[in-house]
């Protein structure tokens, strides 16, 4: 995980006097809040960029502010690693899509390539998973150069900026072999090779025609050859349960770990409920969104057919005295091919590519929604699209330009009156709602560990409470609910054997080797009723132990202990030999572990 975020407020807060006037945890959340507004801004820029009027950016925002559930991981919780890197990332997608422009002038494109490569090595410093996001940038960026044959330099000229960004990260991350071994750096440097391979060979022979066509599976191949080499001679722990994670709920493996089914059965890595997509239905953003995308894809896949045809056709010609300009379409608002302009190019491809991982996992969809939300105002704003349409329709009663000028006003303008008359008193009322915190049985815990528990000592219960408690109190604590290390994972998976049916002499061994002083067993967990069905952390543990029978042929482990957390509370040998209750309230009982054994009959 990147400190550099708490790195920097701490900074921050002590540059500018801060902690003379406002305490820690306020500073840290008025950054947050000021990150996102950097974050609607760069939205609003891009969508500004890609349409040309500024009313396609106010529709962004309205639809982002409204659907905010969606554009956020968790929506109740502020500071998240991804609210520290995303709005950088939007930089950098608004700064791409610039850079990309046909007709940029050589200051613009100046500077858009510096706010590209400042804002795409702070996004790498910022977040661990940002080298995933930005290897399916460099995927469309791929298309978006064998699509679109003028844009080349440019695009390559972006794929120098992740080396540099990922070497750089490496040495300030303190040699983080992840990015060495990242999918991103491997394809980068293949797409670099086969470049260059394209290059030293002359132009117009036999030769360069086959590479250009064998240019996407020597690309592929190079990827993946690169990434294996990497990850012999390089150490280290990239996320493989991951991979094991996405074989199991593709369906390629089937497993018993506690840790992988724990991880299916969580609601954020389930396929996206109903309600999400209704949600953006009731706010008229997935609709237009739909609208949006088929008109610019089939525009799209239009110019490219029709650039093979015009390569073919130069093909065919005998003298090949033909310039690379034929290639090269001036495209005007009259031609109405919308899908010829780069970054258009570039924001479908990744769309669909984001779009693809939120229709997999819904947790994914706080990378999507906003995308949808800048895509869909861009179109609806747009009279380059609505021409594109007309020239489809054959409309030959009113004018096609000066209808779609009129169009891209009179649209977004309803929009957003409807959405002002719909959503802004909802957003008021929200706005004027005090809510408070209330677990009193939480916050007696709390109390009673900030009195009566020693400085010293290590408590240990289930990762969401050990957050908790590290947060509220301070006090050490024997794990942590974060689930992107393998060791974390299976040190959660040990303590979690407080709920299973195992003995009392396997979870004080279990305990004591991770030096825990105090054990919390949870009322919520040990009694669990109400969740999907196999998803409950006994069943889970009692499935990976083998005391139950999951599928036919499986053999059964007859345990001929009770269920620990139970048991643990009856007190009586040999539980009190190994554990001495302490405290506890109607959700929670909190056992001493022992030092000395005492054998009590």
């Amino acid at each position: 995980m990147s400190l550099y975020p708490e790195l920097i407020a701490s900074v921050l807060y002590q540059a500018t006097g801060s902690n003379e006037i406002i305490e820690p945890v306020y500073f840290y959340i008025g950054i947050v809040f000021g990150l996102q507004g950097i974050y609607v801004t760069a939205l609003f820029v891009t969508s500004w960029l890609m349409s040309g009027t500024w009313l396609a950016g106010m529709l962004t925002v309205a639809w982002f502010i409204i659907n905010r559930v969606d554009t956020t991981r968790i929506e109740y919780s502020i500071p998240l690693r991804e609210n520290w890197a995303l709005p950088y990332f939007a930089c950098q997608i608004a700064a791409l899509t610039g850079y990309l422009k046909s007709n940029l002038n050589t200051y613009g494109e100046r500077f858009c390539y510096l706010l590209m490569s400042a804002s795409t090595y702070t996004f790498m410093m910022m977040w661990e998973y940002s080298h995933y996001l930005l290897f399916l940038q460099a995927i469309s960026l791929f298309l978006l150069d064998s699509f679109s044959l003028e844009q080349s330099d440019k695009v390559h000229e972006v794929y120098k900026i992740y080396i540099f960004s990922l070497f750089l990260g490496y040495l300030l991350q303190f040699e983080n072999s992840a990015l060495l071994v990242s999918p991103l750096l491997s394809l980068v440097v293949a797409l670099i090779l086969a470049k260059c391979l394209q290059l030293n060979v002359k132009k117009g022979t036999c030769i360069a025609k086959i590479m250009k066509v064998i240019n996407f599976y020597l690309v592929c191949t190079l990827t993946v050859t690169l990434n294996i080499i990497m990850k012999m001679f390089v150490p280290h722990k990239e996320n493989g349960h991951m991979l094991k994670f996405l074989e199991v709920k593709f369906g390629l493996n089937m497993t018993k770990n506690f840790t992988m089914n724990w991880l299916l059965c969580q609601e954020s890595l389930q396929a996206p409920s109903q309600d999400f997509f209704l949600r953006l239905t009731q706010s008229s953003l997935l609709p237009f969104y739909i609208l949006v995308l088929i008109i610019c894809f089939l525009s799209m896949m239009q110019v490219i057919f029709r650039r093979i045809k015009i390569s073919r056709s130069i093909l065919l010609l005998s003298t090949c005295k033909i310039s690379g300009k034929s290639l090269k379409e001036t495209i005007t608002l009259e031609d109405g091919r919308i899908g010829g302009r780069p970054e258009i190019i570039y924001h479908v491809i990744h769309t669909i590519l984001l779009g693809s991982l939120a229709m997999v996992i819904e947790g994914l969809k706080y990378l999507w929604t906003p995308y949808v939300c800048m895509l869909a105002a861009f179109g609806v704003c747009s009279p380059e699209l609505w021409v594109t349409l007309f020239k489809w329709l054959r409309l030959r009663t009113v004018h096609p330009v000066l209808l779609a000028l009129i169009l891209s006003m009179a649209v977004p303008t309803i929009i957003g009156l409807s959405l002002w008359k719909e959503f802004f008193p909802r957003l008021m009322t929200e706005l004027m709602e005090l809510q408070e915190f209330y677990d009193p049985d939480t916050v007696e815990l709390m109390t009673w560990i900030k009195r009566q528990a020693p400085v010293a000592a290590v408590f240990a219960g289930s990762p969401q409470l050990m957050g908790v408690i590290k947060l509220c109190t301070g006090w050490m604590v024997t794990s942590l609910p974060l689930y992107n290390d393998d060791d974390l994972l299976k040190r959660n998976e040990n303590i979690y054997q407080i709920y299973s049916k195992r003995s009392a002499e396997d979870i004080y061994k279990i305990l004591t080797s991770y030096k825990a002083n105090y054990l919390i067993v949870e009322d919520a967990i040990c009694n669990e009723v109400g969740t999907m069905r196999g998803c409950r952390v006994k069943d889970l543990l009692d499935i990976a132990n083998g005391h139950v029978v999951c599928e036919e042929g499986d053999k059964l482990t007859y345990s001929k202990y009770g269920r620990f957390c139970h048991e643990i509370k009856i007190n009586y040998s040999p539980y009190v030999n190994y554990f001495t209750r302490v405290y506890w309230n109607r959700s929670y009982f909190v056992y001493k572990v022992n030092t000395v054994i005492s054998f009590q009959s």
